[in-house]
């Protein structure tokens, strides 16, 4: 079992349909671990590593919208996309940022943007949800509330996070909703990590190198 002190992190963001799947498991789990619930701008950590989002590749872009619908239908999940994708998601990072990062007000933007299908690129199309949350609409476009969201975007990159959703286990990282179940078995059982060939992989040479 994890010890009781080693801390659980979850980078999410809400423009990321693989962080609404991996919160439909997530929140079942928040009555028996302490999980601090860490919104970040996914853009802003593409670029710190110099990479696109599958949504900036063509091809990839469909496959991974069919991808995440059939993983949805699969696991039960009601899912409908927003009306556009990729979408700027500032106002709904702040927006959770402003309510106090709780799981009930991931919950209700997550419902509203990929349960519902409702836009959730401003204030203004968030204003029903930033009633229901009762957060001064104000504060969400604070210089307070700015300043935490790069404070949460500089914390996952010096953490190591290169995507979302990551869900991190002391200093290990867990990235993607499909890596769920690693995540839950190396919290059962950290020792795993710990195998030979677990530490082998971490000094693995880099065998060729692609030019830009």
């Amino acid at each position: 079992m994890v010890s009781e002190q080693t801390a659980l992190r979850w980078y999410f963001d809400f423009i990321s349909p693989f962080s609404y799947l991996q919160w439909q498991k997530l929140r079942p789990m928040l009555g028996e671990h302490s999980i601090q619930l860490v919104p970040v701008a996914f853009g802003a950590i593409l670029a710190a590593h110099g990479q696109k989002g599958p949504a900036e590749i063509p091809g990839k872009r469909e496959f991974t919208y069919r991808h995440v619908l059939w993983q949805a239908r699969r696991d039960g999940v009601e899912l409908r996309f927003p009306p556009a994708h990729p979408f700027n998601p500032l106002a709904a990072l702040r927006l959770c940022v402003a309510a106090g990062n709780t799981p009930e007000a991931v919950e209700a933007i997550f419902d509203w943007i990929w349960r519902r299908g409702q836009a959730g690129d401003s204030v203004e199309a968030l204003s029903p949800l930033i009633a229901q949350l009762q957060v001064d609409g104000e504060a969400v476009g604070s210089e307070a509330t700015k300043s935490a969201l790069r404070a949460n975007t500089e914390s996952a990159l010096l953490a190591g996070v290169f995507g979302v959703p990551t869900l991190s286990i002391g200093s290990e990282l867990f990235w993607g909703n499909d890596a769920h179940d690693f995540a839950l078995d190396a919290l059962q059982h950290p020792e795993r990590l710990e195998d030979s060939e677990m530490q082998r992989l971490k000094q693995l040479p880099v065998g060729v190198q692609r030019r830009a």
